[in-house]
């Protein structure tokens, strides 16, 4: 067996989440706004814009600025932004193996907030392209986002890696085929990894 690619999720594995429940609560709670209403508009305005057809402008004049504020578009979205911290164990371990592996990102994310966080932690010194949904028009964990993002980086699935901490998400990878790691911590991934030939 020889792995020629590995994919990464970004939130929750290199980073925090970027957008996810504990982070829209911090941010809803900190500029005082109705939680259920937020919750619901949430609800409909994600998946488009996760699947790149609705700007993260777009998204908060739907969610947040359908009503006058006291704050600004420009205050929520550093809030947002804010929010994203690196997890320097699994980063410093993807830089590492990076310097040897091909390595891609295969996420969800929308587009504003994607390419923040690559720009601000420099995914891209070691992550040779971003299969993001933004970008594929698809969302983890449909199994055709895992078949596109192989046949873009021309590796069979079981020449490939899926690196998540979600369970639903690693299923879905190991469903076409792929070898499948849930992170935990960065020294169970590099030991799951090392048995794979990853190292």
């Amino acid at each position: 067996m020889t792995i020629k690619a590995l994919f990464w999720d970004i939130g929750g594995v290199l980073l925090t989440n970027g957008w996810d429940r504990e982070q829209r609560a911090d941010v809803v709670a900190r500029f005082g706004l109705d939680a259920q209403d937020f919750s619901e508009r949430h609800k409909l305005a994600v998946p488009e814009l996760e699947r790149g057809r609705m700007t993260l402008a777009e998204y908060l004049e739907q969610v947040v600025f359908h009503t006058p504020r006291s704050f600004t578009l420009e205050d929520f979205r550093a809030a947002m932004e804010a929010e994203s911290l690196p997890r320097e164990e699994p980063l410093a371990l993807a830089r590492e193996l990076g310097g040897r592996h091909r390595m891609y990102s295969l996420n969800n994310e929308g587009r504003d907030l994607n390419e923040h966080r690559i720009r601000t932690y420099g995914l891209g010194e070691f992550l040779l392209a971003f299969f993001t949904s933004c970008y594929l028009g698809l969302l983890k964990p449909n199994p055709a986002m895992y078949r596109l993002a192989l046949s873009l980086a021309q590796v069979r699935p079981d020449e490939a890696v899926m690196i998540d901490d979600r369970p639903q998400n690693v299923e879905a990878a190991r469903s076409v085929g792929m070898h499948a790691v849930r992170y935990e911590d960065a020294a169970q991934l590099r030991e799951e990894l090392s048995a794979l030939g990853v190292r």
